[in-house]
Parts: structure tokens; sequence; C-alpha cells
């Protein structure tokens, strides 16, 4: 067997009875889970493997190797199932290939690409304007940032709660929030962690839904030419109505609590309400590596913290490891922005310790522990 240092492909994971033992059962008596947070570079794979050992559908208890064996070549041959309709569909390409035919093909593929470019234009366009009706209507002078980028990037906002906003996506918010109310609007996904203040209540305008906080951290998926709008809460409690009950004064919101979720249905302008939301498979397989992470900490490295914080926010930790090798930390963090997390982390260090954020890069300046 190779060295799990070696791995490079799924079937390495796939091959390896400690991993698929640690997938199915949570027994990590190899410690998978310190190996991936020491290797971030390869969490994605460590994924990919996971999603490979439940698309099989394999039975979870007394698995031999034989069995495993078997199950590994059952899915390899529905995908050369697959790959053999693929083939039988190019052949059939060749035979209707006449001119009548083209013909034909030519007003199927005219009428498909009409209605994709209407579905991704015309009817975006009708949800991207809810985006920027909420964000006309605020008066503070809002700040934009917009994701073009492959990776997350991290917004903190002057409240100190922070904002993990994925790809493809956007948020406005003011400089510093005044009045009564931390408001910011969103188009697109993103995970939330909101600063704790019960006198100044956090709402989130995600196209036609708002949400509303006070200290919490959740996930809003908003993409403006998707059909659906969901929210899925990780700790604390939320309340979602749509943006039109808010402007009517309704009252008709809905509560939703930690591991649960919500869809707004754009079509017919409905919510579902989803109490738990392992047993809903679109939103469970769409869960963020942040909302899988562990935050609690019991007499554990401090570097190890730190690439914790790596692997859930996408950042880089620049730290002095000599001054801190010898650094353990028992602590929890799950409830806490990440300003918050790194100033708690700090202060724990010793009163010598500091940090510097510039968007997705950290540093951390230390003489060592206490």
């Amino acid at each position: 067997m190779k060295e799990r240092n070696q791995y490079r492909e799924i079937e390495d994971f796939l091959a390896d009875e400690s991993f698929r033992l640690w997938m199915r059962s949570k027994k990590d008596v190899s410690g998978w889970e310190e190996w991936t947070l020491e290797h971030p570079r390869r969490a994605k794979l460590v994924e990919e493997a996971r999603l490979w050992l439940l698309a099989m559908k394999v039975p979870e208890d007394n698995l031999s190797e034989d069995e495993v064996d078997v199950a590994l070549q059952a899915t390899w041959m529905k995908i050369e199932r697959k790959e053999q309709d693929r083939k039988m569909e190019q052949k059939v390409i060749q035979i209707w290939n006449s001119s009548w035919f083209r013909k034909v093909a030519a007003v199927l593929v005219f009428g498909l690409l009409s209605f994709y470019v209407y579905d991704n234009y015309f009817a975006a366009r009708d949800y991207y304007s809810v985006y920027e009706q909420v964000v006309s209507d605020d008066n503070e002078g809002l700040l934009e940032q917009i994701n073009n980028s492959n990776k997350p990037q991290i917004v903190t906002l002057s409240d100190g709660s922070s904002v993990l906003l994925q790809p493809k996506s956007k948020l406005s918010y003011p400089k510093i929030f005044k009045g009564n109310e931390r408001n910011v609007y969103l188009s697109g996904e993103a995970f939330f962690e909101v600063s704790k203040n019960p006198k100044k209540a956090f709402f989130v305008h995600a196209n036609e839904i708002v949400t509303k906080v006070v200290g919490t951290s959740f996930r809003i998926k908003a993409y403006a030419n998707q059909s659906n709008v969901e929210v899925v809460v990780r700790t604390g409690k939320v309340k979602v109505n749509s943006e039109k009950a808010i402007r009517k004064a309704s009252d008709k919101e809905i509560i939703l609590l930690p591991n649960q979720g919500l869809r707004f249905v754009r079509k017919n302008q409905t919510f579902d309400k989803i109490t738990d939301i392992t047993l809903d498979k679109t939103i469970s397989s769409s869960v963020g590596t942040i909302e899988q992470l562990s935050f609690d900490f019991t007499d554990i490295p401090v570097a190890q913290i730190f690439k914790t914080i790596e692997l859930a926010y996408s950042v880089e930790i620049d730290f002095p490891k000599r001054e801190l090798e010898k650094c353990h930390l028992t602590t929890s963090l799950s409830d806490q922005p990440l300003p918050e997390k790194l100033k708690i982390i700090c202060k724990s260090i010793g009163e010598n310790t500091s940090y510097t954020m510039n968007g997705n890069q950290i540093i951390i300046t230390s003489k060592g522990c206490n």
C-alpha cells in the first residue's frame, strides 16, 4: 500500500481500508482528520473520495476487502456503460447525418439556444434587478465586494462580522453601520458569522428574501440565474421573510434553528422549510468546508488550529513557527466571526501576540506562549 502522502488519485483513498472505515463509521483510528488538516490542498480529493463511497451505496457494517472491491468494480462498470451509450449516440448521429435531419437538428438547436438565452440572460436579469433595486433603496452609501476569482474571499464588516463570499458572488454593505439596524445585500452565495449585538439586528437582503439575525452563523445561496434561494443555519437562530412581505409589514416569517434550512422557490414564490438538512440531498451535498469543521479545541497545537482556520476560510496564515512550536490551546471558537477567533487565539497565546489581516492574508506576530 502506498504511504498516504503519495496519494494523488481518488482510487488511492478508496483502496485504503482505514480511510473507508473513517468515512463509514467516523472512527478515525489512523489520524485521517489531522492528516487532512495538514494537507489542505488534498482536502478536495478527500471530499471526492467520500462522495464516491456514498455514491456506491456500500453497506457500512462488516465489509471485507473483497466486498469493497466488488462495489468499486460495479461503479466502474456503470461508468463503462455510460461510455458505451455515448459511443452509440455518436453512431446514431452518423446515421442521421443527412440534409433533412440536419435541417431538423438546426431547428432544434436554435430552439434550445433560444431557451438557454432566455433562461440565463433575460430571466437572470429579472432576478438580478431585485438585488439592484434593494441596494438602490439603501441611502447609507454602500461599498460593493465582487468575487470574480475562483476561490472564496473574506469580507470583514465594521461590526466585526465576517462573510465568506463565494466565487461569482457580490456583497454590498456600508462602511460603518448606523442607526439601530445592520443591513447588507447579497447576490450569490456566502457564509455569514455575525457579531452579537442584541440592540442592533443584522439583516441580509438576498434578492427576494430577507434573513434577520442577532448573532449566529449561516449560509445563504441566492444566485441571480438559479431557480431557488437557500438558507442553512449552522449556529443560533434566524428569521426569514420575503422582501415583499417586509415592505407590506407582514409578520409571516419563518424561524430556523441549527441544522435547519429553507428553500425559496422563485417560480411560485413559496417557502419550503427543511427541519433536518441531512435528509435533503441537494442541501447536504452543497455543505461547505467551514460548515463541516469543528472549532472546539482541547489541548491542540496552535499550528494545527491555524491550519483548521486556513482550510475553513481559504486564507493563508503566516506565523512564527519556532516561537509557537510548543504552544497548545483549549478553547471553543464555534460561534465567533473570523476576527474574533483570531483575537481569542492571540490573547490565549500571550499579551505580546497580535494579528494583521489583509484580504485572505493573515500575519501573526508573537514572541511565544505565556
